[in-house]
């Protein structure tokens, strides 16, 4: 099998040629490191590679076919964002305060990755902490987005939307806070899905932000999306925010039939600030939805206009609180100093990057005595008001449709030193995090020859009807069959 196979191969073809024993598990797993091989040093999409243990147990999973053959992803090779704990696999969230974190426990999206004898290739790139748009914000390199290398390719998710991007693995599994699978997903035209707040366990996941964190999958096509969710949604005893909700089967969404479906198009999507070039397709989108039987109306998320300032108010706060916990104690890099203050500022000062540094310093302010009430909790009451924005406007309507991102990708530097700029990168999916509804971004065309991703918005924990929409929106298009030339 060539290593560029993962271009063309979906998980249910792959599948079908183990099990028929046409191909090994061995065979495909080689092919990702070839793969990897030939185009990483062009894109950085991963940091960390496990090819020993991955082929000693692809090996093991060939002698295994007969009896575990029919798991839907039975020697699948996978990369993994690198905070999702990991076993004997080492997870740095892309800090040097992490450098040599070696976790010996697994994320539960792990252990029932792991029950479908998975092969995790190894661990991917990131904005550290998962802070960022632009996965420039690694302590390590920047990843490079496949469709044009001097473009970023979206973060904080963008090494496991770059590495899906370059057909490097059939899947990733990402992490969402603000739009940290859906930005990168839509600047590197791949899938990529925030599945509802609660719907997948956050066990194992590096806290960023605990009321918005999501783990999602990223894969080339709708299908393989629902082929991975459908094995790690579910609810789980250890995470606290889990949601007890019985999980649909997702791959019967895939009917192609939308004929009679009401969509919204919120005109707060599609105001200034937006490209021309995303607006042309996300129109061209809209006619395709029509022609295939959906009826689509304008509506209204006047709330919509505070997402970003209630969000970087909340969300650092979190952050401030979550990350106190590195401190060079417990685990981590420790820096030396003459008492343990200096210990605590050592390593937190060297250990931390600029934009983490940022954020905590935020946070902190924030929750300050004399600011809590007139920062944080009026950031919650916003919070409250958008998510009754969307309940509103979803009561009347299936879907919700807008472009993923304003833009598409922008270059490598053009806005690291400009926080706000990059900040607004997540107007468009920020509101979502807020709310706790799943959303999911679908290639949907290209600007300037750079991917434009479609967001589509469902009500909660109803990841089905959103698959139905972008499945049969992919099945009338051709975005999906487009490959980057790396």
């Amino acid at each position: 099998m060539k290593a560029m196979s993962f271009m063309e191969e979906s998980i249910s073809s792959l599948h079908e040629k183990i099990k028929n024993k046409e191909v090994k598990v061995s065979e495909i797993t080689e092919s990702a490191y070839q793969r990897i091989q030939e185009v990483d040093d062009s894109i950085n999409a991963f940091l960390t590679l496990d090819e020993s243990n991955a082929m000693s147990k692809a090996s093991e999973l060939d002698e295994k076919v007969a009896e575990n053959g029919d798991q839907p992803l039975f020697g699948i090779p996978a990369g993994i964002k690198d905070n999702i704990m990991t076993a004997g696999l080492k997870t740095t969230c892309a800090s040097q305060l992490l450098d040599d974190f070696d976790p010996i426990h697994n994320a539960t999206v792990m252990e029932r990755l792991n029950e479908q004898n998975i092969i995790t290739v190894g661990k991917l790139n990131m904005d550290e902490f998962a802070m960022g748009s632009s996965n420039e914000n690694s302590g390590y390199h920047v990843t490079k987005n496949p469709w044009n290398t001097d473009y970023v390719p979206g973060g904080s998710s963008g090494g496991s939307a770059a590495a899906v991007a370059a057909g490097q693995v059939p899947f990733t599994l990402g992490s969402d806070t603000g739009g940290s699978i859906r930005q990168p997903a839509s600047f590197c035209g791949v899938v990529g899905l925030k599945p509802t707040y609660g719907r997948v366990s956050r066990y194992g996941l590096v806290a960023f932000a605990s009321s918005l964190d999501q783990i999602g999958p990223i894969t080339r096509t709708v299908e393989d999306n629902a082929y991975v969710l459908q094995q790690i949604a579910g609810h789980d005893d250890r995470d606290s925010t889990s949601v007890d909700v019985s999980v649909p089967n997702y791959l019967s969404a895939m009917e192609g039939n939308i004929n009679g479906l009401r969509i919204a198009v919120p005109k707060e999507f599609l105001e200034e600030g937006v490209d021309a070039g995303v607006k042309e397709q996300i129109q061209t989108a809209i006619k395709t939805l029509e022609g295939l039987g959906a009826e689509v109306n304008e509506v209204s998320l006047p709330n919509s206009q505070y997402a970003v300032a209630a969000y970087y108010i909340l969300a650092s706060s979190e952050a401030s609180a979550n990350l106190a916990r590195f401190d060079g104690i417990r685990y981590g890099v420790r820096k030396d100093g003459d008492d343990l203050i200096d210990v605590y500022k050592n390593t937190r000062s060297e250990g931390f990057g600029e934009e983490v540094k940022r954020r905590i310093m935020l946070g902190t302010f924030a929750l300050s005595t004399g600011y809590y009430d007139a920062y944080y909790k009026k950031a919650q009451k916003v919070r409250t008001l958008i998510r009754e924005d969307f309940n509103q406007v979803l009561h009347s309507y299936d879907v919700i449709l807008g472009p993923t991102a304003p833009t598409t990708a922008f270059k490598i530097g053009d806005n690291i030193n400009d926080p706000l700029t990059m900040y607004t990168n997540d107007i468009l999916t920020i509101p979502v995090n807020l709310a706790g509804n799943p959303a999911l971004s679908v290639p949907c065309g290209f600007s300037n020859g750079l991917p434009v991703g479609m967001q589509l918005i469902g009500k909660p924990f109803e990841e089905r009807i959103l698959y139905r929409v972008a499945h049969a929106y992919e099945q009338a298009t051709e975005h999906t069959k487009e490959r980057p030339a790396l």
